[in-house]
C-alpha cells in the first residue's frame, strides 16, 4: 500500500526550497511513436508538448518506427526552429533519428562525447551516453529505455553503472523509461544505490489517463544534484502519448568540477539563454 501511494506522487523535492528551481531543466518523455491516446499519429502535437516543457536537455524514447525501415518520426529541423533544441549527432542509424529509439536533444551547449550503448537482455535495447557542456557546467547524460523483463533490467542497470564514471568527474544524470514500477528492495534499480538518487523520487507518469506507475525516472550522481522532479501534466500531454513527460531541476553548477577542456571537433548550438528566464518547473504545493 505504501508503494502504491508513493507511485501516485506528482512531484518530489529534496527539501532545499532555495534551490528548488535549480539552474538547469532536464526532462524525459516516451513519445509512443507520436501516437496519442486517441490513436492518432500526430508528430506536431508531440513537438508542441516538447515545446511546453522547455527543457535544456530532453531524452526521448520511441522516436523511430519499431519495424521495417525504422524511420524517424519527428521533424528535427522544426524542433530546432520552434523549440531551440538540437539533436545530439549519432553514428549512422539509416533513416532513424535515434539509437534503439532513444534521442537526446539539447539547448545551447557543446557536445563533448557520444557513445551508443548496446544494453543486454532478451529484447534489443540501447542507451546513449552524452557528455555535454551547458552554461551551468558539464554533465553526462545517460538516456535509456529499459526492457520489459526484470532480469533484463537488472543486467541493463549494470551496463549503465559501467558507463557512469566520466574521467573528468562531471556529474551524471540517468533518465528515461525504466519500465520499473517497484520502489524498494524488489526493484530492478536497486543496484544503482548508493551511487544514484533519489531512487525514492519517483513520480507517477503512466498511463496518462490515470497515472499511477512511476515508469519514467530521473536520477543523478551526486544525489543532491536533483532539487525537484515533476510530472508535466498539461492537457496536451494528457492526450499526446501513453506516458506523461517528467522533468527535473538540477543545481548543476554546484556539482560540476571539470578537469579537462572539451574535446576537439565539438558541436555547438548557438547562444545560451539563462534557464531562469524561460518557463521552468514549479515549486511543489
Amino acid at each position: 500500500m505504501a508503494t502504491a501511494l508513493r507511485q501516485q506522487r506528482k512531484s518530489y523535492s529534496n527539501g532545499d526550497h532555495r534551490a528548488s528551481r535549480g539552474n538547469t531543466l532536464v526532462a524525459s518523455y516516451n513519445i509512443h511513436k507520436c501516437v496519442g491516446r486517441d490513436r492518432r499519429f500526430n508528430p506536431w502535437r508531440t513537438m508542441n508538448v516538447i515545446k511546453e516543457i522547455d527543457a535544456d536537455v530532453i531524452a526521448l524514447q520511441e522516436v523511430d518506427q519499431r519495424f521495417g525501415e525504422r524511420l524517424g518520426l519527428l521533424d528535427l529541423h522544426a524542433l530546432e526552429r520552434e523549440c531551440g533544441l538540437t539533436a545530439v549527432p549519432l553514428r549512422a542509424t539509416r533513416n532513424g533519428h535515434g539509437w534503439h529509439g532513444n534521442l537526446v536533444l539539447f539547448r545551447d551547449g557543446v557536445v563533448d562525447r557520444v557513445e551508443q550503448l548496446v544494453l543486454p537482455g532478451a529484447e534489443p535495447r540501447g542507451g546513449l551516453v552524452v557528455d555535454l557542456t551547458l552554461r551551468a557546467g558539464p554533465v553526462r547524460i545517460i538516456a535509456v529505455h529499459l526492457g520489459l523483463l526484470h532480469r533484463s533490467r537488472t543486467r541493463q542497470v549494470r551496463s549503465i553503472l559501467a558507463a557512469s564514471e566520466p574521467p573528468d568527474g562531471r556529474p551524471v544524470v540517468v533518465m528515461g523509461d525504466f519500465n520499473e514500477w517497484r520502489i524498494g528492495r524488489h526493484s530492478s534499480l536497486q543496484e544503482l544505490h548508493p551511487d544514484f538518487g533519489p531512487l525514492d523520487g519517483a513520480v507517477a507518469s503512466f498511463p496518462t489517463r490515470f497515472p499511477v506507475w512511476s515508469l519514467d525516472r530521473i536520477i543523478a550522481n551526486p544525489h543532491d544534484l536533483v532539487s525537484l522532479i515533476e510530472v508535466h501534466d498539461s492537457p496536451l500531454a494528457q492526450i499526446a502519448s501513453d506516458h506523461l513527460p517528467i522533468k527535473a531541476a538540477l543545481s548543476l553548477g554546484q556539482a560540476a568540477r571539470p578537469e579537462r577542456s572539451p574535446s576537439p571537433g565539438v558541436v555547438t548550438a548557438g547562444r545560451i539563454e539563462h534557464a531562469a528566464q524561460r518557463q521552468g518547473v514549479k515549486s511543489p504545493v
